[in-house]
């Protein structure tokens, strides 16, 4: 069987898409798209995207749009990384890039980017065997990860990258000695932070997996100042030379694009000043990276090996979730959703997943205390770093997480976007009415409960003289009336 995937990487230098197809189980990739917007140079001293960045932007989405049309709507991933993290302007882009590319942009935390460019290094060059050292330089951001085979060890994202560090240190095009020795050292100040944790964990090899990296490969490679990869003393001999050229715009080494050239000698002060900072003598090349990742990441979900699933499972681990109580919840919450999915306008997969999980660590704010938990809850879902996550997500977790008990807080839903609130919103009431019926925390069985909608309208049948038998449950039932009553939601139960 032969089916068409795309990932899209909205990076703050360059926008990708790749286009793949999965045959007998392995990718194959067909098609490449690239072009260097340079996202992060529109951004203003006030985090705001420019007019005008924005626009190339979206011209370039309507290109790789056009190309991803006839693929499934489900087989496209599209993420926005460290620019789109910072512009507060980001949720009118985001809207404007979705209608554009014709799919929606997820926002991804840069532990979640590091662990996507592992995953695509990894499955592009499998190792079982040593451990290693992924160094990805964004336009943005610098992605640092350790990992062996498929798993990572450490993974960390720092806020320098070859387009922000050339707007503080090259911004006039000039490159001079001292500028190069601040680039370089601002590096290493930003690098402080890790290299002792990063020593103490050790790697067997290092790679690089950017374009930054692929270039700076090229162009050391071509001067003939090492065989493979990228060594100490051929940087040391390219930092020279770019002094000794001292202008990005006269520079004019084979392998460099056009478009690459203002952002290259940053991109070689990061490089160098992490070589240092790690004490590296030798990188080798990735041709796998952050899009590559998310195609195996997509291709994962699609088959039911979720990371997203593991991820859910170990935060209820870490904050020692009674497991009993929230598959009573979770179970009971299926039933509901399968109930009213049609009426309600729910979706099997995306919607279903997220009551599930929010049903299984509604509970975590205990570990932090009793009084308020339900705030505390989704205060770590949406602030966690979680594998798989993209922030939008994390932030209708933490919404169903809030919205589970007591006041329902319809005003807080404003925090995500209209086109998905009501859906949300739907989903709570359904988790709310879970958590009702198991407050007892008993194991015995509850009866067959029929649950009917009709937009902000929910009518539940319990079996005849059954409530009555269990009085605290009509109670609890009386009191979440009132709870949605105030949200403008109608129960009624019998």
């Amino acid at each position: 069987m032969d089916e068409s995937y795309a990932a899209v990487d909205l990076g703050s230098n360059s926008f990708h898409m790749i286009v793949a197809s999965l045959v007998d189980g392995r990718l194959q990739i067909i098609d490449r798209m690239k072009d260097m917007v340079r996202l992060a140079s529109g951004l203003n001293d006030k985090h705001e995207l420019s007019k005008e960045s924005m626009q190339q932007a979206l011209e370039c989405l309507q290109r790789f749009g056009q190309r991803i049309r006839d693929i499934p709507h489900v087989n496209v991933r599209a993420v926005g990384t460290n620019t789109l993290r910072q512009a507060r302007n980001g949720g009118v882009f985001l809207s404007q890039a979705h209608s554009a590319l014709g799919h929606p942009i997820e926002i991804i935390a840069g532990r979640e980017e590091a662990r996507l460019i592992y995953s695509g290094v990894a499955h592009s060059l499998y190792d079982e065997v040593n451990k290693r050292l992924v160094v990805d330089i964004g336009g943005g951001s610098t992605e640092l990860i350790i990992g062996r085979g498929f798993d990572t060890y450490c993974t960390e994202s720092l806020y320098m990258g070859c387009v922000n560090v050339e707007q503080r240190f090259f911004d006039d095009g000039k490159i001079k000695a001292k500028k190069m020795r601040r680039a370089i050292l601002f590096a290493m100040q930003e690098m402080e932070s890790i290299e002792t944790a990063y020593k103490k964990m050790g790697w067997d090899q290092a790679l690089g997996s950017s374009g930054t990296i692929m270039t700076i490969r090229d162009v050391v490679q071509a001067q003939g100042w090492c065989d493979s990869g990228i060594t100490t003393s051929a940087l040391a001999q390219l930092v020279d030379a770019l002094i000794a050229i001292g202008d990005s715009a006269l520079l004019d080494f084979v392998g460099l694009s056009e478009r690459r050239k203002p952002v290259f000698a940053s991109g070689v002060a990061i490089l160098h000043g992490v070589f240092e900072a790690l004490n590296l003598e030798r990188m080798n090349v990735s041709e796998g990276a952050l899009r590559e990742g998310l195609l195996y990441d997509l291709i994962g979900r699609i088959h039911d090996e979720d990371i997203r699933d593991k991820t859910i499972t170990a935060v209820a681990q870490r904050y020692s979730v009674d497991m009993e109580q929230a598959n009573r919840v979770r179970d009971t919450a299926e039933n509901l959703f399968h109930q009213v999915r049609t009426a309600w306008e729910l979706d099997e997969k995306t919607d279903l997943k997220l009551l599930m999980w929010g049903a299984v660590i509604h509970e975590i704010g205990l570990s932090v205390a009793h009084n308020q938990y339900h705030r505390h809850g989704a205060y770590l879902t949406a602030n966690s770093d979680l594998a798989g996550f993209s922030r939008q997500e994390q932030v209708k977790l933490a919404m169903l997480i809030r919205s589970h008990r007591r006041k329902f807080p319809m005003e807080e839903f404003e925090s995500i976007i209209m086109s998905m609130r009501i859906s949300v919103i739907r989903l709570s009431i359904l988790l709310r009415l879970a958590v009702v019926l198991h407050r007892s925390r008993s194991n015995s069985t509850l009866p067959k409960i029929r649950i009917h909608v009709n937009k902000n309208r929910v009518d539940m049948d319990f079996p005849p003289d059954w409530l009555d038998k269990h009085p605290l449950t009509l109670v609890d039932l009386s009191t979440e009336q009132g709870f949605l009553q105030v949200a403008d939601i109608k129960l009624l139960f019998s």
